[in-house]
């Protein structure tokens, strides 16, 4: 197998801002690996909050990619990989996933065969995506409710954590008004004390809010368990949630965990997760960090196993260098093509690297 890398700027239609930081763009290194004349394709997106710039994914994927000439077809290295990781001990999970992706993505094409039917799924999953609003005001963020309750999209998360919190509740009001149909999702991102957890969660439940995710700073579980016992919505964990480890923990005392490929470690580890709080009352967010259709695509076959999708990464972007997974009208789809399912769209290409 012979394997290579290419980084891109993926840049968004307009800056994202959350509780912890603003972003307008972010790097994408794409692997490919290749065996007798097929190609399979994963990618990893740097991420200040984990630490992963461009270099280091970079210098990751190489070595992960020369570990692969080991191996004498894909498929072995994929089980390689469930067991072990092909660069070892200590790889980010965010490089784990792409590897993980390229191979389900060649080992799918080797079998004619859509990812999900390799694991296990009879059909084409097909989810209905949340659609982020961030922190704007609350004029803006009626605006765009709207034209994505008139695009389709029948669940909207919107971003929560500043300063004064009676600005998160009037921005939630005012996208409830926009779209009153809509189911509402609300992610602060770490932001609140468990005070105002305990004072503004009974407000946004009388506005409709679905669930809440990461209300609480991380770092303290037994604090967010406590605050899901008493929450009049459910309390879905996130920056609590990374690995294996930590969603035991919180089973059973949350009413959801979010599962992000790049942050436990791709389409297989996510299924251990799903297998460890099945029956104990808490269930699967499936959720991203901005990425490319590439990107989002393993976890898109994994969506038809989810409470919650919210699949929107590269919904967020100017230009999408990918296709193949939908989203536009509020629904991303696996379909059957073998592999992941995706391809390089054609004319305008991703600033930066080269082919």
């Amino acid at each position: 197998m012979k394997a290579g890398h290419r980084t891109v700027r993926l840049e968004l239609t307009e800056p994202l801002r959350i509780s912890r930081s603003t972003m307008s763009a972010r790097e994408a290194v794409w692997l490919s690996v290749e065996h007798d004349g097929a190609t399979g394709h994963g990618e990893a997106v740097t991420s200040v909050y984990y630490r992963l710039d461009a270099a280091t994914l970079e210098r990751l994927l190489a070595a992960a990619g020369e570990g692969l000439a080991r191996f004498p077809d894909p498929e072995t290295a994929l089980e390689a990989l469930r067991a072990d990781g092909p660069a070892g001990g200590g790889t980010p999970p965010a490089v784990t996933a792409a590897v993980e992706a390229a191979l389900l993505d060649l080992v799918g094409k080797r079998a004619g065969s859509p990812v999900h039917r390799l694991l296990g799924a009879v059909r084409a999953p097909v989810a209905a995506t949340a659609r982020t609003i961030g922190i704007a005001s609350p004029a803006h963020a009626a605006v765009q409710a709207r034209r994505l309750a008139a695009s389709g999209f029948t669940v909207i998360k919107v971003k929560a954590g500043t300063p004064d919190p009676e600005d998160d509740v009037r921005r939630v009001r005012a996208v409830r008004d926009a779209a009153p149909r809509a189911r509402l999702l609300l992610d602060p991102n770490g932001a609140w004390t468990a005070a105002q957890a305990k004072a503004l969660l009974p407000r946004f439940a009388e506005l409709g809010v679905e669930a809440v995710e990461q209300p609480l700073a991380p770092g303290d579980p037994e604090a967010l368990g406590a605050l899901a016992e008493r929450s009049p919505l459910p309390v879905v964990a996130d920056e609590d949630a990374v690995h294996l480890e930590d969603v035991r923990r919180l089973a059973g005392r949350v009413h959801g965990v979010n599962v992000k490929l790049a942050k436990c470690g791709g389409v297989h580890a996510a299924l251990r997760i799903a297998a460890a709080v099945e029956g104990s009352g808490t269930e699967l967010m499936l959720g991203c960090l901005t990425a490319s259709s590439l990107g989002l695509a393993p976890a898109v076959h994994l969506a038809d196993r989810a409470r919650w999708a919210d699949l929107d990464g590269h919904l967020l972007l100017a230009h999408d260098p990918w296709a193949g997974i939908g989203g536009e009208d509020g629904f991303v789809r696996a379909g059957d093509p073998p592999g992941l399912g995706v391809e390089r769209r054609q004319g305008r290409r991703a600033a930066g690297g080269t082919p």
